[in-house]
């Protein structure tokens, strides 16, 4: 990717990330969130549930871990210069792409009136053959690509937005994360640590950071950096929509 135009601070571009849980911003974008807030841009977030199921063990209230969620995910944000967090309430772990959900998608588009939306891959089941995708992830990329095009930009979808004050509106570009097919990488050398630190934020899902940033930085490796200057990238399937 090259580098942001000099009236992206001017006229900042605005990006809209929509994700399933508190904590996958940074684990699938965070170090592209961070250089393109550095850049002048501008992100919001939507989030679909609250992670009221992000732990095994009984015992635990559901409301007071997403309560503890959220407020993890804004400390989050907070690090990588996100302006604003929605969460949309609905159960973790029980995602689907109903017409409700992307009626809401289609809601918070219309609001937020983003040029970039980011989403993940509804057709990566099995990441690098390593383990399943979280069904949620899968429904909430679903989901956002299909209240993209064409539900957000045509009026006779979903009406009752317009009764809202809700225009139609057009996402120009998509950032496909955790894609099969990728066909962008986006170098994040110089903010690897801010998604770290971010990411660190998740006290409640995560035991053991340094272990953690091995893998992550193993896996975002550019295999035709150099030895001496190893290169990180975050990967997108990118589309441009006409």
């Amino acid at each position: 990717m090259g580098a942001e135009r000099s009236s992206d601070r001017e006229h900042p571009i605005r990006v809209l990330v929509v994700l399933a849980h508190p904590d996958d911003p940074e684990f699938f974008c965070g170090g592209t969130i961070a250089r393109w807030t550095a850049a002048g841009r501008e992100v919001h977030y939507c989030l679909l549930t609250s992670g009221d199921k992000g732990a095994a063990g009984r015992g635990v209230d559901p409301k007071e871990l997403a309560a503890r969620r959220e407020a993890e995910q804004r400390a989050a944000a907070e690090v990588l210069g996100v302006q604003e967090v929605r969460f949309l309430g609905y159960p973790d772990g029980y995602l689907t792409a109903t017409l409700e959900l992307r009626r809401d998608i289609v809601r918070v588009i219309r609001q937020v009136q983003p040029q970039v939306l980011v989403t993940c891959d509804p057709s990566n089941i099995f990441p690098g053959g390593h383990y399943i995708n979280h069904a949620d992830h899968r429904a909430a990329g679903e989901a956002a690509l299909d209240a993209v095009f064409p539900a957000s930009r045509s009026a006779l979808y979903f009406p009752e937005l317009l009764q809202e004050g809700l225009e139609p509106h057009k996402v120009s570009e998509v950032y496909v994360a955790g894609a099969r097919d990728p066909n962008l990488s986006i170098d994040v050398t110089a903010f690897i640590e801010r998604k770290l630190i971010a990411l660190s934020k998740h006290s409640s899902q995560l035991r053991d950071l340094d272990a953690l940033g091995d893998r992550l930085r193993q896996w975002m490796l550019d295999p035709q950096s150099p030895p001496d200057a190893p290169r990180y990238v975050e990967r997108y399937l990118r589309i441009a929509l006409s």
